[in-house]
């Protein structure tokens, strides 16, 4: 890829049933060269944690954007990931000179060569970087709201529909930070029984 500026983009947290979701832009010149970054989702937290700073520190520009839940509940997932993903770049001290985007969406409304390659995360470095960015800033920032909302404990599923979350929701329903467009929170047949 020679000297170019390159951007990985990718986000974390569409399918949470509460939260954010969190959009990370890293610039590189030419490949990051870092060792061992993979697809965000297949390391281990503590490897995502060592990662974290080392992609900051060796990236020419870096950029995290949370869309709320709030927002999300109004113009759908897909239209907030966008939106940070766009955000995010749009928050880089250089302009890139090519976007590398995790899935199969190009982002909207920008004037710099993009592409959008599915499993990215897997296969493009730049794009690995910014998935590790993007669910390291999130998790953090779901282990902040379990403070505020311990009950749902969010530390340990940071909002995902696993088993122990769903048990809560029947229990004492939502909270403030939860998507309320989401299935089941939507319907409240869905959280009955």
């Amino acid at each position: 890829m020679g000297h170019l500026l390159i951007c990985g983009v990718d986000e974390a947290g569409r399918g949470p049933l509460a939260g954010p979701v969190v959009a990370a832009a890293a610039l590189f010149e030419g490949d990051p060269e870092i060792d061992g970054l993979a697809d965000s989702k297949t390391l281990s937290a503590a490897s995502r944690l060592r990662l974290a700073p080392v992609i900051s520190d060796r990236a020419v520009s870096f950029a995290i954007v949370c869309v709320a839940h709030n927002v999300i509940d109004k113009i759908n997932i897909l239209q907030a990931s966008l939106l940070a993903m766009k955000k995010a770049i749009e928050c880089l001290t250089k302009n890139p000179d090519m976007i590398f985007i995790d899935g199969n969406h190009e982002i909207p409304g920008l004037a710099i060569k993009q592409r959008a390659v599915v499993d990215g995360d897997k296969i493009i470095p730049h794009i690995s970087a910014a998935s590790i960015l993007a669910k390291v800033a999130r998790d953090i920032l779901m282990i902040k709201q379990a403070e505020l909302y311990p009950e749902y404990e969010f530390e340990k599923h940071k909002g995902y529909p696993t088993r122990r979350h769903l048990e809560i929701l029947k229990k004492i329903g939502p909270c403030p930070i939860h998507r309320f467009s989401f299935r089941p929170i939507s319907s409240p047949e869905g959280l009955i029984g």
